[in-house]
C-alpha cells in the first residue's frame, strides 16, 4: 500500500461538479492499493498516517499528529501510485490491485481512521475527481507499507 500524505489547511474533492468530501486542517491522503496488499498493509498505513508527527507544536517543531491536533483526513483513492514508468513513457499499472480489492481496502482505510475518532472525508473510488487543497508548509510525505521508501 502506498500513500502520498500532505499537510493541508483545507481540501475538497469534487465529482460531477459536486463536492463529495471537504476538510479543514488535517491531511490529504492519496492512497494506492497494490495487488498483494492485505489487512496487515492496511493496518500499517492507518497507524503510520494517523501517527505521523508533521504538525507543529508550541515550539514550532513538527511533533504532533493529526490525532493530536484534532485534524481531519481527506482520503482519495489513487491507483496511479503504482504506475511504473521505468520502461518507455507510458506507465504500467500491473502492480495495482484489482478494482474490487482496491475499493475494499480503501473503504477499510476510511472506516479505520473514522473508528479512531478522526473525521474522515473521501472521494469516490474509480471516479474522475477534481481535488482542490492548500498544502500547508508545504509538507508532503511518501509512505509504502513494504518500506521501499
Amino acid at each position: 500500500m502506498r500513500a502520498v500524505v500532505q499537510r493541508v489547511s483545507s481540501g475538497k474533492v469534487i465529482v460531477n461538479d459536486e463536492i463529495v468530501g471537504e476538510i479543514e486542517k488535517g491531511l490529504l491522503v492519496y492512497l494506492g492499493v497494490g495487488e498483494n496488499d492485505t489487512e496487515t498493509d492496511l493496518e500499517y498505513m492507518v497507524n503510520k498516517v494517523t501517527g505521523l508527527r508533521i504538525f507543529e507544536d508550541e515550539n514550532e517543531k513538527m511533533n504532533l499528529s493529526v490525532q493530536d491536533i484534532g485534524g481531519e483526513i481527506l482520503a482519495i483513492s489513487q491507483f496511479t501510485l503504482y504506475g511504473d514508468a521505468r520502461k518507455g513513457k507510458r506507465p504500467s499499472f500491473t502492480d495495482a490491485a484489482s478494482p474490487d480489492v482496491g475499493d475494499r481496502l480503501y473503504e477499510r482505510f476510511i472506516e479505520r481512521t473514522t473508528e479512531m475518532g478522526i473525521r474522515t472525508e473521501s472521494g469516490v473510488f474509480g471516479a474522475h475527481m477534481m481535488v482542490d487543497y492548500v498544502n500547508d508548509g508545504p509538507v508532503t510525505i511518501l509512505l509504502d507499507s513494504n518500506k521501499l521508501f
